[in-house]
């Protein structure tokens, strides 16, 4: 029998992705729909997935003027299914919103709009194609995972981790200007967040596929 991952979503056909990669790696992609309350029974862990801006009231900030308008249903299931995950250690996948609502769930702050955001929010016609480099962290659980010091990341998003939460640590940077690119929790057997889209990359080269496997092995 597969093993079973949790997905929160709004919109079904924004899943797609997540669940091609899932399947590639032997994972049974689960949906929970964001307007009812989720569990992760029967599940073996959660991807958090991308999606609109993580509520600013949930970490204590006022509403920039670029930030989107909020999705409270989402916040509220996503941040009792990561304290579900974690309290049971539970593996964790946290993919661009997924990074910054994990952040959230930790105490952590966020950048409402990034001032180098024309580097960070590119959108092309191929999802998966790398708009820079991510520099990752020596001697921490994504490094191990993808067994190199630098990745080429596709990148859409206007938003990233200001104050990292309590018992997180930094994975890895944008180079350029030093944007938190990835964080994970290392008491945790695989909680790992990146805030690019690796389910756009696993079928254009290794770096990427690397994650939903280490993942599945994880389950």
């Amino acid at each position: 029998m597969p093993k079973r991952a949790l997905l929160v979503y709004r919109e079904l056909e924004a899943t797609e992705p997540y669940q091609a990669a899932l399947r590639k790696v032997g994972v049974e992609p689960v949906l929970a729909f964001a307007g009812a309350p989720a569990t992760l029974a029967g599940c073996d862990g959660i991807l958090l997935m991308g999606g609109t801006d993580v509520n600013p009231e949930r970490y204590g900030a006022a509403r920039h003027d670029e930030t989107e308008e909020s999705d409270d249903e989402r916040d509220r299931v996503e941040l009792a299914l990561i304290s579900e995950a974690l309290a049971a250690d539970l593996p964790l996948l946290g993919i661009c919103r997924g990074l910054q609502i994990f952040n959230v769930a930790h105490g952590g702050t966020l950048i409402q709009h990034l001032a180098t955001a024309d580097h960070h929010v590119r959108r092309t016609k191929d999802k998966g194609e790398p708009a820079h480099r991510a520099e990752i962290e020596p001697q921490t659980h994504l490094a191990q995972v993808l067994g190199q010091q630098t990745v080429a990341v596709n990148s859409r998003h206007h938003q990233a981790a200001a104050v990292v939460g309590e018992h997180l640590r930094v994975a890895a940077r944008d180079p350029q200007d030093k944007v938190i690119e990835a964080l994970e929790r290392p008491d945790k057997r695989f909680a790992i967040a990146v805030q690019w889209h690796p389910e756009n990359q696993v079928d254009s080269g290794e770096d990427q596929l690397k994650l939903f496997q280490a993942f599945a092995k994880a389950l």
